[in-house]
């Protein structure tokens, strides 16, 4: 960090918090302040906003190391929620580091298009697939939503399981979140015929190229098989929802995050009905792109 004081006991909060700011700004990184908020509040185990209390605390020696440190692993770009191992999602708390992509907010507003239907709302004990499942945030959530459901997880990476469930079991979820990977078998293979009734993916969505020019940060932390799509982003979206014709119920539903930079939301509503899905939908995300797309499977498909 910068110069500290000569007098090592006035190293409160505030001045640490103020040092970590500017060198986290001098060294490139995204949102200085809050970033360095949010590794001090997970060394008192307190929300951001509850830091205020604690500006002329003094930090002990243990502390100040473990800031140094993670100071030292944010200016070499990895993402804060790896740093401090954790990140809210809706309402609860994930363990995060580098198996899994970091949960994002937009993510969070997929969650809300799954919750909104009001035919899953109908049904005692929903048949609920994640389809790609990363840290568990979507299975989670719906798990947490839909107390009665039936919530399969699946996910090519084996290492991304294995923290879904971890996060399941720290949320005493576990019992209720199916783990299944596919990394030797297809999802065709695992599920009967017309017995799920939604099936909800945030795939790898980023055509190959442009894999290549995301921020040194995300390619350098973050895993490649979580974000390649293939040539136009589109390769794992196209794959389930051809396999969602077999798995789905009637009226069963399909819901997607998709990159809204490509257009990708055009091309993917016109396949699927192509692929005979009805009631097909575009949803923008709060910043007004293209970013989620729903569909139905009527019936006699």
């Amino acid at each position: 960090m910068s110069t500290e004081p000569a007098d090592s006991a006035k190293k409160t909060t505030a001045w640490i918090l103020n040092a970590a700011t500017a060198y986290l700004a001098a060294n490139g990184v995204d949102a200085p302040q809050a970033t360095a908020e949010h590794l001090m509040a997970r060394l008192f185990r307190c929300k951001r906003a509850e830091l205020v209390r604690f500006r002329e605390r003094t930090l002990p020696e243990t502390w100040l190391e473990a800031m140094r440190r993670g100071m030292k692993r944010l200016a070499a770009g990895e993402p804060i929620q790896y740093v401090i191992g954790q990140w809210d999602f809706r309402d609860f708390t994930l363990k995060t580091d580098a198996r899994a992509l970091v949960p994002r907010p937009e993510t969070e507003q997929l969650v809300d298009l799954v919750l909104a239907s009001e035919h899953l709302r109908t049904l005692p004990e929903p048949r609920l697939v994640d389809w790609g499942t990363g840290s568990g945030c979507i299975a989670l959530a719906l798990a947490r939503a839909f107390p009665n459901a039936h919530v399969v997880a699946l996910d090519i990476s084996q290492d991304a399981l294995d923290l879904a469930r971890e996060n399941a079991r720290l949320l005493g979820l576990d019992r209720q979140i199916h783990f299944v990977s596919l990394a030797d078998v297809d999802a065709a293979d695992i599920f009967e015929p017309a017995t799920i009734d939604a099936i909800i993916s945030n795939p790898p969505y980023i055509p190959t190229e442009a894999v290549d020019q995301l921020e040194p940060k995300v390619l350098a932390h973050e895993p490649r098989i979580a974000l390649d799509g293939g040539s136009d982003g589109m390769d794992v979206l196209r794959l389930v929802s051809d396999d969602a014709l077999m798995l789905l119920n009637p009226g069963g539903e399909l819901f997607f995050e998709l990159d809204a930079e490509s257009n990708q939301a055009q091309k993917m509503a016109a396949y699927l009905s192509e692929s005979g899905y009805a009631d097909i939908r575009i949803h923008r995300d709060d910043a007004g792109s293209q970013r989620f797309l729903s569909a139905t499977l009527p019936e006699g498909v």
